[in-house]
């Protein structure tokens, strides 16, 4: 029995050895570990350990301002309360206590908790809302309201322990001064957040201009010079604990504010464009249109004035129009729907730039110049009858009068329409009596195009209207657009939801539709029809007239300015073609629209207007719209600058806008009664102003004068 338990007593010991080999090998394992991380790995570890207790928080730039020509400030910037919530923290609460912190703070912001909800969401994270939900840094503090009430940022900084992980800071937000009251809306523009698409794209192209919280220009200058004025964000780098709680800053790069944007805008001269073009409006709807009966609907206008010499936009006014600080720390669904409601007037759109309307008799200089340089004459004279036949229809003077026969000069003086039937037929008989011949040449057609109508300007601003010249090319692109629509309707029984004249038009277009016939023509030679242009368009043309031929791009910018005071960019005029008129031709027409203001259609307009001094050339202008009242305009131009003003179904061009007109010339040369007096003129002649920057009249920067106020930093 011995050596069996002897036996059994061997393996006992064997097995004890092992385990002891085995636990020795594991601390031997255990302390070569320990040390390779606290010895060899010690330094690398402790830095990602260090990283992950630190975090980047996005300092946004302040944005650049925008300055008027004289240096005052039409857009800036002011301190807003912004409420933000640190969503680390947020993830590491209970959900009871994070639903009732969600609720405790859509109560003192004034919103609904399912609106804050929608805030804290990532975009492209499940439930995201497009343009609410956040775009930036996961380790950013989310702003949930923004431009609260200073007593509602103190209520979160007074109780921390109510309002756990939301944050009180004051930011910069956009600002309008106003000068003298303007609005000047439509050429500013507005703001709001960078897109999920913009921030990929930025991105892409290694963009640190752009962050996720963001906002960029989506109209106006905002939008144009959007990379000048939003400037290079900075980066605070701030410890946090385990639980995601700030504890202090590690670190700051500064952000670089935005250039400053000099324009040529005057802000004075816009408070007056402005006010004259609201009063022209609201002073027209209490007038009955004579022809229905009924008030004038006066739905929308626009003026501009422009410096006929480089085409630089002095004023640019449109109606209706909203406060741009409506979109300053978001803009309401119902804000935002009454911007683009038609009933409201569609405010967002500049009629300026992007509204298209007849122009009636003002088309008539550009007529003038096309039939005196392909065959007519400064001694051509032809009746001015009541009324004027193409085919089975008589196209009527306005208000049927006449004046025998006459000149060029006297056709625009009166404005007489079958003057100018009459040259447009004749070309037509001449050059396209097949109206199927959509190759035909039309040399009024030809000189429109010349004068820029049916194209864009060019202005520096976005979203520019081309206008539209009605000539067989765009008939007949119109027809093989809208054929199949009327043909189908043509082809069907006509039913009492159709109209006779529906029915009978259905079918006329249908079959021939594409024709240009003589009707076209004559109506195209006065304005009507189907040609439309922008009101800048119509002020660059008589541009042309004032300055000698040059077509000029309009332009709101000048110079774009460093913070520091430096001229980064000089934006001077932008010439883009030359209008192919001999200068006799020219000096004509413009000694014709001088009478149109001595003795013409506006000169009841500027009686006891000091013209001798301030010589005045205009052309008055009432385009008839189907179905609507007749859009009334003025167009005038001086040696200077150019002044147009429209009121869309505002009635005839110099009852509707005349006095406004008026107004806004006795301002720019400051005319008091009948007397000129240079020192109350709205810009300052050609004395330049004691200002940084100051502008030369080719629109380039001149150094400031040594000793001046502008040489030392001040006005």
């Amino acid at each position: 029995m011995r050596p069996a338990t002897r036996g059994r007593g061997d393996r006992s010991r064997l097995r004890l050895v092992v385990v002891q080999a085995l636990v020795f090998s594991l601390f031997a394992t255990l302390f070569v570990r320990l040390y390779y991380l606290q010895v060899i790995g010690g330094e690398s570890y402790q830095a990602q350990a260090a990283d992950q207790s630190v975090r980047d928080i996005v300092v946004q730039p302040q944005r650049g301002l925008i300055v008027d020509n004289q240096g005052r400030p039409l857009v800036a910037n002011r301190t807003s309360w912004v409420i933000s919530m640190d969503r680390t923290l947020l993830g590491k609460l209970e959900e009871r206590q994070r639903t009732e912190l969600v609720r405790r703070v859509s109560v003192v912001v004034d919103a609904q908790p399912a609106d804050v909800e929608a805030r804290l969401v990532t975009c492209g994270d499940p439930g995201s809302v497009r343009d609410v939900c956040w775009n930036g840094s996961p380790y950013q503090p989310v702003p949930v309201a923004t431009d609260v009430p200073k007593s509602v940022a103190l209520q979160v900084l007074e109780q921390p322990e109510d309002y756990p992980g939301v944050l009180a800071e004051q930011q910069n937000v956009r600002s309008y001064p106003r000068p003298f009251g303007i609005n000047l809306a439509h050429v500013l523009g507005y703001l709001s957040p960078v897109t999920e698409e913009e921030y990929d794209l930025a991105a892409e192209r290694d963009d640190r201009s752009l962050n996720g919280a963001s906002v960029v220009g989506r109209a106006g200058v905002e939008k144009q010079y959007d990379e000048w004025l939003r400037g290079l964000p900075g980066y605070r780098r701030v410890a946090v604990d385990s639980m995601g709680r700030v504890l202090g800053d590690d670190s700051l790069v500064d952000s670089t504010p935005g250039d400053t944007l000099v324009t040529s805008i005057d802000a004075k001269v816009q408070s007056v464009v402005e006010r004259q073009l609201a009063e022209r409006i609201a002073f027209q709807r209490t007038q009955l249109d004579t022809v229905t009966g009924r008030k004038y609907v006066a739905d929308s206008g626009a003026a501009v004035v422009l410096d006929a010499k480089t085409g630089r936009v002095v004023a640019m006014a449109s109606q209706p129009t909203y406060d741009p600080d409506v979109w300053t720390g978001g803009i309401s669904q119902e804000q935002l729907k009454r911007l683009y409601s038609e009933k409201a007037g569609t405010p967002l759109l500049s009629r300026a730039t992007q509204g298209q309307f007849a122009p009636g008799s003002t088309w008539k200089p550009f007529m003038t110049a096309g039939a005196l340089t392909n065959g007519y004459s400064m001694d051509t004279a032809l009746p001015c009858s009541s009324g004027f036949q193409v085919g089975n229809r008589v196209f009527k003077n306005y208000e049927s009068g006449a004046y025998g026969s006459i000149g060029f000069a006297k056709a625009l003086e009166v404005s007489c329409n079958t003057f100018f039937y009459r040259i447009g037929y004749d070309f037509w008989q001449r050059f396209g009596s097949d109206p199927a011949d959509i190759d035909a040449k039309d040399p009024l057609v030809e000189e429109a195009k010349d004068f820029g109508f049916g194209s864009r300007t060019g202005i520096d601003l976005p979203g520019e209207a081309p206008g539209r010249i009605a000539d067989r090319h765009w008939k007949q692109a119109y027809y093989e657009s809208q054929k199949d629509y009327y043909c189908e309707l043509s082809a069907k029984p006509q039913t009492d939801d159709t109209s006779d004249f529906v029915y009978k038009f259905a079918r006329e277009f249908c079959l021939e539709g594409n024709l240009y016939r003589a009707g076209d023509a004559v109506n195209f030679s006065i304005g009507q029809g189907d040609t439309i242009v922008t009101p800048l368009q119509l002020a660059r043309g008589y541009a042309a007239l004032s300055n000698g031929g040059t077509l000029w791009a309009p332009t709101v910018a000048k110079a774009i300015v460093s913070p520091e005071g430096k001229v980064l960019r000089r934006i001077a005029p932008r010439k883009v073609g030359e209008v192919d008129v001999p200068k006799k031709y020219l000096d004509y027409i413009d000694g014709a629209l001088e009478n149109v203001s001595r003795v013409g259609t506006m000169a009841w307009k500027l009686v006891g207007f000091p013209i001798d001094d301030v010589t005045i050339r205009a052309k008055t202008g009432s385009a008839e719209v189907y179905g609507k009242q007749s859009t009334g305009w003025v167009a005038s131009y001086s040696k200077d600058y150019v002044v147009v003003m429209m009121i869309s179904q505002g009635g005839t061009g110099s009852g509707s806008t005349g006095e406004g007109i008026r107004a806004i010339w006795e301002a720019l040369y400051g005319v008091e009664g009948e007397t000129v007096r240079p020192a109350r003129a709205a810009i300052p002649g050609t004395v330049p102003p004691a200002r940084l920057p100051q502008f030369l009249e080719d629109g380039s920067i001149m150094p400031p004068v040594p000793g001046t106020a502008a040489d030392k930093g001040g006005e």
